[in-house]
């Protein structure tokens, strides 16, 4: 024996079908998407293959660098990607994931569009602009004659980078450009100015705290219009083939995300486009901010499947104290756990997808439904990644917090979600604002949640404290992450009671709604079936 032999480590997990998830598949077929089954595998292989982890290391290990200026001192205001993250988009775009399930017609497209999102994740910082340009076309449709112009070419599944004026591509993306620094989540203490001109376009003054991939074509923002606050459609370059004057100031340093550029901006009386009425920018912009939390839960729900693969991948091969890890009953405890909450959040995503998919088409209850649950599972699955990837990095012990293992990266996006589009305290009020105003909304939900009664006593249990937590509005918004916190998980209890695998379901009830839980991850109790459960998170490589 040499002491350079090297014996006992892991294989890589590459060469597997990201897709091959046996909640995504099943809420695939529940949510009217079955038939897209054989496009999200082929971009689960995709997803798992070497070539698209290679892109993803590449991408967060070389980010985007911001030029100002080109070497004459001439203003360009450009950011350089690495080749590796056009490889990303590219892929993602061609394959849909951007804006295509609104220019098809089939029931279920935005199902099959959450199911591939889910399925093709080698680096999440490239989902940003994905997921702005998918939704701004709805927001984009409160001014049909913009939206007639730029929809088809933000449907296009042609990814054509670079600036140049927009109809003279092939396809566009979209970003948008809210906060600001006085106000961050207040976007109402927006202090952007827009000028009307004769012409009937505007010309913007302000300056904004974060605008996430800015290299995108279009931007919606909101500017205090002299009607009030306002949206409207900024192009980074003008009909005429001219660069706005939208002035890249510098780039953020992130904690995470950084293949993806965010930036800091000034408005230079930018020529824009009003969408929708004056003074009613917010309620314009909802249908957006609406789409992108949607994709933070599919995101973070992801994320977890991500983590608990790359776990269970490492402990089935991994050998310690004479046995392999998955066989350690400690481990198991910790890797049926991470699965349980992994399925949890799927569960959830997918009935979300459905939900959206439906109102979009004009069902009144399930757009009743998604206001509430969509803010629910927002902040819940969004809360639940952090802990979950660093249990998940913490199964590899030394070698899960070494860079190679892709978990630091993972650990490092997984509080994003929660913080973009309305941190925790952010949806918990917005949740209370719906319970308040909204009683549709409470109908809906409560019709969910209690089409699973008689199921589980602890399901039971846990439906009439929600009950009496709606009906108590003493301190509610003191209280309001307790509330928000039960209303998550008794929709997913009942989501796994009524759709997900028995043992899965049994788990769930008992440590989540049954109280049978320590603080952390690997405290199932006794009697929950490990194997079933463990076994649906190992992935088949090779």
């Amino acid at each position: 024996m040499t002491t350079h032999e090297v014996f006992n480590q892991v294989p890589p997990l590459a060469g597997h079908d990201a897709a091959d998830d046996p909640a995504l598949l099943d809420g695939l077929d529940r949510e009217g998407a079955g038939w897209a089954a054989a496009e999200v595998h082929e971009l689960g292989r995709l997803g798992g293959a070497a070539s698209a982890i290679e892109h993803g290391r590449l991408a967060n290990e070389h980010p985007p660098v911001l030029r100002t200026h080109d070497r004459y001192g001439h203003r360009i205001d450009e950011v350089e990607f690495h080749p590796a993250w056009h490889e990303l988009m590219r892929t993602a775009v061609t394959h849909g994931l951007h804006a295509a399930p609104w220019a098809d017609d089939r029931p279920g497209a935005h199902v099959a569009r959450a199911a591939k999102f889910y399925a093709w994740r080698p680096d999440a910082g490239h989902g940003c602009p994905i997921s702005m340009t998918y939704a701004a076309v709805p927001a984009l449709r409160h001014s049909p004659d913009l939206a007639a112009r730029y929809e088809p070419l933000l449907t296009a599944t042609a990814y054509d980078f670079g600036l140049r004026p927009p109809l003279t591509k092939q396809g566009l993306l979209a970003g948008m450009s809210m906060t600001e620094k006085q106000g961050g989540s207040d976007v109402r203490a927006n202090s952007t100015v827009a000028h009307p001109d004769p012409d009937g376009t505007y010309r913007l003054v302000g300056h904004k705290w974060f605008t996430s991939a800015p290299m995108c074509d279009l931007f919606l923002t909101l500017a205090q219009a002299p009607g009030g606050l306002t949206c409207f459609l900024v192009p980074r370059v003008l009909p005429d083939g001219t660069r706005n004057l939208m002035r890249l100031m510098r780039l953020k340093d992130k904690l995470g995300n950084r293949s993806n550029a965010s930036a800091e901006i000034e408005y230079e009386h930018a020529v824009a486009w009003r969408v929708g009425d004056e003074g009613r920018g917010v309620r314009t912009i909802i249908d957006m901010v609406n789409l992108t939390r949607l994709d933070c839960v599919i995101g973070a729900a992801a994320g977890m499947r991500q983590g608990l693969i790359t776990a269970a991948h490492h402990a089935t091969h991994r050998r310690t104290f004479g046995r392999y890890l998955v066989d350690q009953p400690l481990m198991r405890n910790v890797l049926a756990d991470l699965a349980v909450e992994s399925e949890a959040a799927t569960v959830l995503m997918m009935r979300l997808a459905g939900a959206t998919d439906r109102s979009a088409r004009g069902d009144a209850g399930e757009t009743a439904f998604k206001r509430l649950a969509l803010a629910v599972g927002k902040y819940w699955v969004c809360k639940r990644w952090p802990a979950h990837a660093a249990e998940a990095l913490e199964c590899l012990g030394g070698n899960g917090y070494v860079e190679e293992s892709g978990l630091p990266r993972l650990f490092r996006e997984s509080p994003l979600n929660s913080i973009w589009e309305g941190s925790g305290n952010v949806a918990a009020l917005d949740v209370l604002r719906a319970v308040a105003r909204e009683p549709q909304v409470v109908e809906a939900f409560r019709a969910e949640v209690t089409a699973a009664a008689g199921a589980d006593p602890r399901l039971d249990a846990a439906l009439r404290q929600v009950q009496a937590d709606l009906s108590d509005h003493d301190d509610l918004e003191l209280r309001a992450r307790r509330v928000v916190e039960r209303l998550a998980l008794v929709l997913q209890g009942a989501l796994l009671v009524r759709h997900g695998h028995p043992a899965v379901a049994d788990a769930f009830c008992a440590s989540r709604l049954g109280g049978d839980h320590g603080q952390a991850f690997g405290t199932l109790p006794s009697g929950v079936d490990f194997a079933a459960i463990i076994s649906r998170g190992v992935p088949k490589v090779g």
